[in-house]
């Protein structure tokens, strides 16, 4: 496989975990939960809401729900409870997979929501306008920072994907001696009782003047 065909894979795998939008139905007292994988020091922004299935009326009262996002360690950097719609922003103090979790009180009778939830992270989650006005920076010049900081964010997912094959490999080898080691605990194990019985069994025939 050629440098350029690598390249675009990381590009594409990239980018499809910088940005991630989605609608999905949830009924009355149901959860659920999205996780996304999150390098350290990565900002991450998100934002969700109820879909208004009724144009031109309001949201109904019980059509609330309540989302809570985790860190890999549990920590947590956001909360709403009972919302219609909220957002959250942070900068990843770990590495791992962050976990949004939403739960639909439960209703009688049953109702089913429509949720939109959009979640970015890395370059995408920069608000390119405002570094376009604060920065009074020609079109250009911003297209080339994006394709800079895209460019860098590739390079360091290339390290990072390196470091966790390494870990992967630590581990592998760590599994394989503990195994290795039990194995032979094992054998010896079942050579001691086999001896202990032969033992046995030899000292009860000598008891019996079997042999």
């Amino acid at each position: 496989m050629s440098r350029l065909n690598i390249f675009m894979i990381v590009m594409v795998g990239l980018m499809s975990r910088m940005g991630e939008s989605m609608r999905f139905d949830m009924k009355s007292g149901a959860t659920k939960c999205i996780s996304e994988d999150i390098k350290i020091n990565a900002m991450t922004v998100g934002k969700y809401s109820i879909v208004n299935t009724n144009e031109g009326y309001p949201l109904p009262d019980s059509h609330k729900l309540t989302v809570r996002v985790n860190s890999p360690h549990g920590n947590n950097y956001h909360y709403g409870d009972l919302v219609q719609s909220g957002n959250f922003a942070f900068t990843a103090a770990e590495d791992g997979d962050y976990t949004a979790c939403f739960w639909v009180p439960d209703h009688q009778p049953a109702e089913t929501l429509t949720v939109e939830f959009e979640w970015k992270s890395g370059v995408a989650a920069k608000d390119w306008s405002k570094v376009a006005k604060k920065g009074q920076v020609e079109l250009m010049e911003l297209e080339l920072k994006k394709l800079y900081d895209m460019v860098t964010s590739i390079h360091e997912e290339m390290f990072y994907l390196r470091e966790r094959e390494a870990e992967m490999q630590l581990l592998n080898r760590s599994t394989n001696s503990k195994m290795g080691s039990f194995s032979l605990f094992s054998i010896l194990i079942c050579l001691s009782v086999a001896s202990l019985q032969l033992w046995h069994l030899k000292t009860f025939f000598e008891r019996k003047k079997l042999l």
